[in-house]
């Protein structure tokens, strides 16, 4: 049976560089507001792009909202997920959904994506761990997953979540994603390293270059 789709409350963007460390974080950013309620969860999420990496999450699975900080401060997007959900039964509707909704205020705050750089790229280590994030926000959802956990469970996470949560967000953004695990033996620094990987190619992707007309695409689109 097909999910319910997401109810778009609002959502803007606009075609100025984002600011730098030193300025204010703008009032009227690329921002998305997305609603999803299924009969397993119910799921909010605000998202600024241009923010400055602040976060209230509250997802009823810690270490999911631990990587979510994470990923908002290493990002410098402003971030608030209120999630619900069936916990008692399984992890993995939240965990999924809240990758889906996510992925769909990237894509409603990112509009058009006039003027964005497209590409991002990032390698993060964390002790022993190192992955590479490469990002293209090309419109064609393709997730390439080659993060090595042997482990199945980080505290009551299990670590297979993080495939689905990854695979969610890919496609609802329509971005080619690739998680390369170069070394690591600890999952939870894997996970962070990726995470933090992901926030820093996004963030390269969704910057303003001032050099591109319209979009950066022979095809004129994206």
């Amino acid at each position: 049976m097909a999910r319910p789709k997401a109810r778009i409350a609002s959502a803007g963007r606009v075609k100025t560089p984002r600011p730098t460390a030193a300025a204010p974080a703008a009032e009227s950013g690329r921002r998305a507001r997305v609603i999803r309620r299924t009969k397993e969860t119910d799921i909010g999420v605000e998202l600024n792009i241009d923010g400055r990496g602040e976060s209230a999450i509250q997802s009823g699975v810690p270490f999911l909202n631990h990587m979510l900080e994470i990923f908002a401060r290493h990002g410098f997007f402003d971030l608030t997920i209120h999630a619900s959900g069936d916990l008692e039964v399984d992890q993995h509707p939240t965990v999924e959904d809240v990758g889906l909704t996510l992925g769909q205020a990237f894509r409603e705050a990112l509009g058009e994506k006039t003027g964005i750089r497209r590409f991002g790229e990032a390698s993060c280590p964390l002790d022993e761990a190192l992955v590479n994030v490469v990002v293209d926000l090309s419109g064609r959802p393709y997730l390439a997953y080659n993060l090595r956990i042997k482990q199945a469970r980080v505290g009551n996470f299990d670590t297979e979540l993080v495939h689905d949560f990854m695979l969610a967000l890919t496609n609802q953004v329509g971005m080619n994603l690739h998680l390369n695990q170069v070394q690591g033996r600890n999952p939870h620094h894997i996970i962070e390293a990726a995470f933090k990987a992901m926030a820093r190619a996004l963030d390269l992707a969704t910057q303003i270059d001032p050099r591109v007309r319209g979009v950066l695409s022979t095809k004129g689109s994206l």
